[in-house]
C-alpha cells in the first residue's frame, strides 16, 4: 500500500463529525392501518409480485403479516393495537402509601424524641449545678 492510499484511508480528527445522530424511531401502525395493509396483502394472489411491492412500500416483512394475521384471528382490532414494550408494571400495593407515611411519621417522632431527651438531660445538669432538685415521676424511681 502506498503512502498516498494510506493517507486517504486515515481520517483526520478535525474532519470527524462531533455531532451525535439521533436514534432512529421504530415505525408504528395503528390497528386500522395494520388491518388495511393485511387486507390489501391478502387480496393479491399467493406468489404475486404485488405482495412484495406492498411489503417494500410499507417497509414491513412477511413476519409482520403473519404476526398481524395471528393477532387479527385472536381478537380483531384490539389485538392489532400497539402493545407497550418492556416489562409489565407491577400492580400497585394499596398498603404501600400507608407504610411510607407511617415510616416518615416514625422518623419524625424519633427526631422529636431525641430532641426531648437532650433537653431533659440539659435540665438535669442545670438543676445539679444550681443545687435545685428536680421533681421525680413514678417512672424515674427505681
Amino acid at each position: 500500500m502506498t503512502t498516498a492510499k494510506r493517507a486517504k484511508l486515515m481520517t483526520v480528527p478535525s474532519q470527524l463529525d462531533p455531532e451525535v445522530q439521533p436514534a432512529t424511531t421504530r415505525p408504528s401502525w395503528t390497528a386500522t392501518k395494520k388491518l388495511a395493509i393485511l387486507q390489501e396483502y391478502e387480496s393479491y394472489p399467493r406468489g404475486s409480485p404485488e405482495r412484495g411491492a406492498l411489503l417494500r412500500r410499507c417497509g414491513i416483512y412477511t413476519s409482520h403479516i403473519s404476526k398481524w394475521r395471528h393477532q387479527r384471528n385472536r381478537g380483531a382490532l384490539t389485538a392489532l393495537a400497539p402493545q407497550p414494550r418492556g416489562p409489565k408494571p407491577e400492580p400497585r400495593n394499596p398498603l404501600a402509601d400507608e407504610v411510607a407515611r407511617l415510616q416518615q411519621e416514625n422518623a419524625r417522632l424519633q427526631v422529636r424524641l431525641a430532641t426531648a431527651e437532650a433537653v431533659i438531660d440539659i435540665q438535669k445538669k442545670v438543676a445539679q449545678l444550681l443545687g435545685a432538685p428536680l421533681p421525680t415521676t413514678p417512672a424515674d424511681e427505681p
